[in-house]
């Protein structure tokens, strides 16, 4: 089993900065993916950005060169800088795992924090 929590979110102004922590907690030697997906007012999950175990990152086109996802070696934490914030970023943004033990794939996610962009 594993165990995540986001902290981080908030109220910012645009073109301000955020910086989002997911704690995993648990199992966390079997974790071989993690990332940060995001839901917007009204619409459908997104991906943000992932990193996999071989750290190999992803991001949506959306948030290139002003997000930036990084783990500690231990891979117990998680965490998305966020800069230059549009109003557009406004969102739920969850943490997502997935463990990998023999042939079994599980997903784990956060309760998710809120981020607001606005003047």
């Amino acid at each position: 089993q594993l165990q995540l929590e986001e902290s981080g979110g908030g109220l910012v102004q645009p073109g301000g900065s955020l910086k989002l922590t997911c704690a995993a907690s648990g199992n966390t030697g079997s974790i071989i993916y993690m990332g940060w997906y995001r839901r917007p007012p009204g619409e459908q999950l997104q991906l943000v950005a992932d990193i996999t175990s071989a750290e190999i990152t992803n991001y949506a086109d959306s948030v290139k060169g002003r997000f930036t996802i990084s783990r500690d070696n231990a891979k117990t934490m998680l965490f998305l800088q966020m800069s230059g914030l549009k109003p557009d970023d406004t969102a739920v943004y969850y943490c997502k795992t997935t463990t990998k033990v023999a042939t079994t794939l599980r997903h784990y996610w956060g309760q998710g924090t809120q981020v607001t962009v606005s003047s």
